[in-house]
């Protein structure tokens, strides 16, 4: 098992008094893979990610991580590891080169300035490279920081919420730069608020909820445990209500409005539902439609669905 698997978990457990933060964790990620952690707030993210990168000492359950026990053995797993955190970690009064020829030389790396330049250059630093970290803009103090994580090539990279916060363009680079760490067999462990990240990048998604383990699978798995997505965009906002009682009627499931859209749509747990019945009967109700849609769910659905919460400016009716 140790072998084919880069984080193994069973019942790993966590409390703060009387949050029950982590609850019999049980998680597996195959070696050179990477595993999308989402969940709502709360749910337990990053305190798991924080048992499994040493930073807690779990009060319950065993973990390996690159083939290294958690509790009996942590600075062999910190050797293996590379950690991006919500929060950047380099020192704003040394130079973007200065804070990686530091870390090089903290981790014994070989050729700490080689090294160095070659993440400056892989994260589009280059020209900022002899300029103060404080000087950064935060997307680039976040670029500087995964940049870091990497100076040694860690077996396992976890990424907590890398790229919140950064501008399309930055958070590309860090995309791609998942991408290429899979393409040389690193395993990545990352939390997102991106949903559509996840998608694109995770392997299997972990969907946590409450401190537990709701649901496993890839994209497509969790995706079709859902059915399809209904939606109605009207002509004004008066309407909308009118189109969520067709909507929760038709599908089954709970409407959800997208305000600014002046949207109303619901996951459909009825396979037969057609896009001709659904304009049929909001017509019938009188709903002035701009647009109507029958599609396949989003991770974004597949999360509303199996939590509750939504993750954008959408609501689910009261």
């Amino acid at each position: 098992m140790a072998t084919t698997y880069a984080v193994l978990s069973e019942g790993l457990e966590k409390r703060f008094g009387a949050v029950h933060a982590v609850r019999g964790l049980d998680l597996a990620v195959a070696r050179g893979s990477v595993c999308g952690l989402l969940g709502p707030n709360g749910a337990g993210k990053t305190t798991a990610v924080r048992l499994l990168t040493t930073l807690l000492r779990p009060d319950g359950g065993s973990a390996r991580v690159a083939g290294q026990d958690l509790v009996r053995q942590p600075a062999a797993v910190r050797r293996r590891i590379g950690v991006t955190g919500q929060r950047t970690s380099v020192d704003g009064d040394l130079t973007g080169r200065e804070n990686l020829r530091l870390f090089a030389r903290l981790h014994r790396v070989r050729g700490p300035a080689e090294r160095a330049g070659e993440l400056l250059e892989r994260f589009g630093l280059t020209e900022a490279a002899d300029r103060r970290a404080a000087t950064y803009s935060g997307g680039m103090r976040r670029r500087l920081d995964l940049a870091a994580s990497l100076i040694r090539r860690p077996e396992v990279l976890f990424l907590d919420e890398p790229t919140t916060g950064l501008d399309p363009a930055s958070r590309n680079l860090v995309r791609e730069a998942v991408r290429e760490l899979r393409a040389d067999g690193t395993t990545v462990l990352l939390t997102t608020q991106y949903l559509e990240e996840a998608d694109q990048l995770a392997d299997d998604i972990v969907l946590m909820d409450r401190g537990r383990i709701a649901h496993t699978g890839s994209p497509a798995e969790l995706k079709a445990l859902i059915g399809s997505f209904a939606e109605a965009v009207v002509a004004h906002a008066g309407a909308l209500e009118r189109a969520a009682v067709v909507l929760g009627r038709l599908t089954g499931g709970e409407p959800v409005f997208d305000r600014e859209r002046n949207a109303v749509g619901a996951v459909s747990t009825d396979p037969t539902l057609t896009l001709p019945r659904l304009v049929r009967e909001l017509d019938a109700a009188g709903v002035p439609l701009l647009d109507a849609g029958l599609r396949p769910p989003t991770l974004d659905d597949v999360f509303l669905r199996l939590t509750g919460e939504s993750t954008d400016n959408k609501e689910p009716v009261a």
